[in-house]
């Protein structure tokens, strides 16, 4: 059967068994493929992602992985699909970036092999995989009230897992809760780098806070904190590692954001009851 792409989801046919025996089914799944980052022809990256908002996951993961300092060291941002063989295909993203950034990139000559759900597989050094964290800048107190408007309006902006229920969601809210952006996608750093992409190329972040749909690892903490996200907010559970980092950055780290609760583990003073 042909699948049909629907921005980032795809029809396929499944089976339900039951006790009353066997459905057909044409399921809605999420769409996943090898993405590669490529700098000024050289090739950096490898991931698996959701084939949508790709020049945001290009701009976001230059931004956040350090590759440049900012936004306007990236000159451009190209957008290829390759047939990789055996019926499967691929994308290229050509990213055209500063010749001096160009140089450190090269210095450092970092691979990564990616797959969903991993930030870090293919570091080659502790150094690398743990590299100092951005420091967050004085900002505005944010209310425990905004965290839960926002991680509350957040389900109606995921069109994607509404529509295939494996997608994570990351958020960008003003100071009092009003969600802005969002961005999706089967791995939920690249759904962070995507958000950070998007903000990136509106110039539209300003001072606020990043909702996630998922738990809250060092890596995603490293990137709200290069966002300058005066907070990250997750539904699930923080790693000991993030709950390190975001002291060092001064994020606030709240986790558990459900049934009016939440619970704070780093910076409580930039929360307020």
């Amino acid at each position: 059967m042909d699948s049909i792409v629907r921005r980032g989801s795809i029809h396929l046919p499944a089976q339900r068994l039951t006790a009353s025996g066997v459905e057909v089914l044409d399921e809605v799944v999420a769409e996943e493929v090898a993405v590669a980052l490529v700098y000024n022809g050289i090739s950096h990256a490898v991931m698996m992602a959701t084939p949508c908002d790709l020049e945001d996951l290009a701009r976001g993961f230059t931004l956040t992985e350090g590759i440049v300092d900012k936004p306007s060291q990236i000159y451009d941002v190209e957008v290829e699909e390759l047939d990789v063989g055996t019926g499967a295909r691929g994308i290229e993203v050509r990213i055209e970036i500063a010749g001096e950034r160009l140089a450190a990139l090269r210095e450092r000559r970092r691979t990564l092999a990616g797959r969903t759900g991993c930030g870090l597989c293919g570091v080659e050094s502790l150094d690398a995989a743990l590299r100092p964290v951005a420091s967050v800048s004085a900002g505005p107190t944010i209310a425990r009230a905004a965290i839960a408007r926002a991680m509350a309006a957040l389900p109606a902006a995921q069109r994607l897992n509404r529509e295939n229920g494996a997608s994570h969601a990351a958020g960008w809210a003003t100071a009092d809760g009003t969600l802005v952006a969002v961005r999706e996608d089967v791995g939920r750093h690249n759904a962070l780098d995507k958000l950070a992409g998007a903000l990136a190329r509106e110039r539209a972040a300003g001072d606020g806070f990043v909702v996630v749909t998922s738990r809250c690892s060092y890596e995603m903490v490293q990137k709200a904190a290069a966002l300058g996200a005066v907070a990250i907010a997750a539904v699930s559970a923080p790693t000991s590692l993030a709950i390190t980092t975001a002291g060092q950055a001064g994020l606030a780290l709240v986790a558990f954001v459900r049934e009016g609760r939440l619970t704070v583990y780093a910076h409580p003073e930039r929360i307020a009851a």
